[in-house]
């Protein structure tokens, strides 16, 4: 049986752990995607801290979908010495395992020094097959973001990362809402390379490049209801994570400060009457539980041959 899980990543909700919590429980969710825990990114926690969010979340019944990791992100540049990336993913793998989860979300690396596009590319498809080879034999799952970096700025360069390095150790997350303040259409992206998506983060905005603004999942333009009733109609599972961006944007050095400053709630609401009113009446057999979707009937198999269906995210 196919089904969906919603969730959401925390620090969205609530800079601390209670908080994030708080948010899901209001919610009915139980998938928790972790970036950061009191303003501090998870490969920086210390050990002993992580211990006791793993044991706090088992206690509340909640899963850790996965982890946000810096690498390649907005912050970086594809000329950065390649041995901090090696020790962000070490540091991930030891605290994963101890969150039972094994998939780290990672991008394709900014061009700041304004390297030629070829250029650009060799080095991000080198740095990409040499993390996700690391991260395979380290029991690791990567997951690329469309969002600053190489990969992310067309389904063309999506499609040659997966190609030139995709495998165990490499598979995507979409974010619906990237592709407004980026400028392509994050539908058609999605389209082209979903059955290379095992993630998704869900936000919605409005206006484009620096005029972007952030609304709740159904009232903007990044095409979110076609994307979900893309995903069901492939009879796809995994987890719909909640990124909406209303208050927190770590590159933007904005924070959430409270658990309803942070429209978190608001936004896990208005995704689900989305779903109700503009996904199930076109998705035969998905029908809403407790935290997500199921589907009751199988579907046909896609014609590119690939179901877009993920492992357990636990």
């Amino acid at each position: 049986m196919s089904t969906v899980r919603f969730g959401g990543i925390g620090d969205e909700a609530a800079p601390d752990l209670a908080g994030q919590i708080d948010a899901l429980r209001q919610l009915g969710w139980d998938e928790l995607e972790l970036r950061t825990v009191d303003g501090t990114w998870i490969a920086d926690l210390p050990l002993p801290r992580v211990e006791e969010t793993a044991a706090t979340l088992r206690q509340h019944g909640i899963r850790t979908c996965g982890i946000a990791a810096r690498i390649g992100n907005w912050a970086s540049d594809v000329t950065d010495d390649p041995a901090a990336d090696d020790r962000e993913l070490d540091a991930l793998g030891t605290r994963a395992a101890l969150l039972g989860t094994h998939r780290v979300r990672v991008m394709s690396y900014p061009n700041r020094t304004g390297l030629p596009e070829a250029e650009w590319r060799l080095r991000v498809l080198r740095r990409m097959r040499r993390l996700a080879d690391r991260a395979h034999r380290g029991g690791l799952l990567l997951l690329h973001e469309n969002c600053q970096g190489w990969a992310g700025s067309s389904a063309d360069n999506t499609l040659d990362l997966m190609a030139s390095a995709g495998g165990p150790g490499l598979r995507l997350l979409h974010d619906t809402g990237n592709g407004i303040p980026y400028g392509y259409d994050g539908f058609e992206l999605l389209r082209r390379t979903v059955g290379h998506v095992d993630h998704l983060h869900v936000k919605d905005a409005v206006g484009g490049g620096e005029d972007t603004r952030y609304v709740l999942p159904g009232a903007g333009n990044a095409r979110l209801a076609d994307a979900l009733r893309l995903l069901t109609a492939r009879g796809w599972h995994g987890v719909w994570s909640l990124e909406p961006h209303l208050a927190t944007r770590p590159h933007e050095g904005l924070a959430a400060d409270g658990r309803t400053e942070s429209g978190f709630v608001a936004a896990g609401r208005a995704l689900t009457a989305l779903v109700e009113r503009e996904v199930l009446p076109h998705s035969p057999g998905w029908r809403l539980v407790p935290g997500g979707l199921v589907l009751d009937v199988p579907v046909p198999r896609p014609a590119d041959g690939r179901e877009g269906v993920v492992s357990d995210a636990g």
